[in-house]
């Protein structure tokens, strides 16, 4: 028998550069990811490393909704459910936000995500495309413009320095123009820490309702929010202004669950069922028995929220030490934040002819004080730090300390 022999010839050779798509290709990569990659790096060869840049609660999951997956399991709810979620779990959402902050919610209107970044992307993609633009306030959780960049629209971003990083109504009205199609606000916000006051917050949506403006609404850490400043969630808000606006909502930091990425989306109907559809073809669905987890835990709406208000505390006790300290170093200067679990540092006296940009400043911290924290510059923000307090009070000690032998020209005692 005569062998046959094939000769494959490819049309380009096996180094070729991947033709990665325009609009992949256009999107940055995340400067939370690079900081957090280079923690490991050091911890890798051996230094003790004080990890400042971490977007997510230090503390484990409650046990009861540990226990509560562990019974979805058991009762085999591991299957397929609807795109929009589980209907438990749509209605587990309807019923908290009408008995936590008496919002008028139909499960119609929740969506299910897998966390609340693939809640952000579902809005977006559903209503933003090429020519639209998208108002981002400054500073800015960095996927923010990534995820208008995916669309094909533009990125347009309000400054709010002169508001202490306050979003304000009057700063959007000047923001808006005839191409504008939706904004994103995120309070508490990340990095800043800033809280939209809920009469602020209302005026921002009536503008933009009557300008035709879509509004999506990062609540990812709502109930993280220090007295005297209040939780508001947009989900309260009269049913005509709703029309308007996307509640996106998370898991993840309110109960400490980011890697089990669970969040929801609460919109009008027909952007609800835009959503639907577009994830139909991309995750499906969040983990079966994850949204069994998270439905049972609504219900147990007391429980839910004492744990909640445990994690904030400790929050509150780390913030009300750690911005004085920072405060104290030479070259930085911090406001205290009113939620979230960031630091948001001035570090612009440092800069001249030692540090060019904030990233040269966190570029020293690594590399001098193996101290890892966020350049502001991914947040639209050149000249800031963001540092999470999402760590022990030790690691926080020890980093105050170690800033200080670097920026100090004498060593300040840390209050113990």
């Amino acid at each position: 028998m005569v062998g046959v022999f094939f000769i494959i010839h490819y049309p380009l050779s096996i180094d070729m550069i991947f033709p990665t798509s325009e609009n992949v290709s256009r999107m940055k990569t995340s400067s939370t990811f690079k900081a957090m990659q280079a923690a490991a790096n050091l911890r890798e060869q051996g230094f003790d490393v004080i990890d400042l840049t971490v977007g997510e609660p230090d503390f484990p999951t409650p046990e009861f909704i540990k226990d509560l997956a562990i019974e979805g399991l058991h009762k085999n709810i591991t299957r397929y459910t609807a795109s929009a979620g589980m209907k438990p779990f749509t209605e587990a959402v309807s019923h908290f936000y009408g008995e936590q902050f008496g919002a008028d919610v139909t499960p119609a209107q929740v969506v299910a995500s897998c966390g609340g970044k693939q809640a952000l992307f579902n809005a977006a993609c559903t209503i933003l495309e090429k020519g639209d633009e998208c108002l981002i306030p400054k500073p800015y959780w960095v996927t923010f413009p990534e995820i208008v960049t995916f669309t094909g629209a533009k990125s347009v971003f309000i400054e709010t320095e002169e508001t202490d990083f306050i979003l304000s109504a009057g700063e959007v009205r000047n923001a808006i123009t005839d191409k504008t199609k939706l904004i994103i606000i995120n309070s508490p916000s990340n990095p800043s820490g800033r809280v939209v006051p809920p009469a602020e917050m209302r005026k921002i949506i009536e503008l933009c309702a009557e300008k035709g403006v879509y509004v999506l609404t990062d609540e990812c850490y709502l109930f993280f929010v220090y007295p005297p400043a209040e939780v508001f969630t947009s989900a309260v808000l009269p049913r005509e202004l709703r029309r308007f606006v996307c509640v996106a909502g998370s898991f993840s930091k309110t109960y400490a669950m980011t890697g089990w990425r669970i969040g929801y989306t609460i919109a009008n109907e027909e952007w609800s069922k835009a959503m639907i559809k577009l994830q139909s073809h991309s995750a499906t669905h969040p983990t079966s028995f994850v949204q069994y987890a998270c439905a049972r835990a609504m219900e147990r709406r007391a429980e839910s929220m004492s744990a909640v208000q445990e994690m904030l505390e400790e929050y509150r006790q780390r913030r009300d030490w750690f911005i004085p300290e920072l405060n104290r170093i030479n070259g930085f200067k911090c406001a205290m934040p009113e939620g979230a679990f960031y630091a948001f540092v001035d570090v612009r006296e440092l800069l001249g002819d030692k540090f060019k940009t904030s990233a040269d400043v966190a570029d020293y911290l690594l590399t001098e004080a193996q101290t890892v924290t966020t350049d502001g510059a991914g947040f639209g923000a050149d000249g800031f730090l963001r540092i999470s307090y999402a760590t022990s009070m030790e690691n926080l000690h020890k980093a105050i300390e170690r800033m200080k032998k670097l920026f100090n020209t004498e060593l300040q005692t840390v209050a113990q």
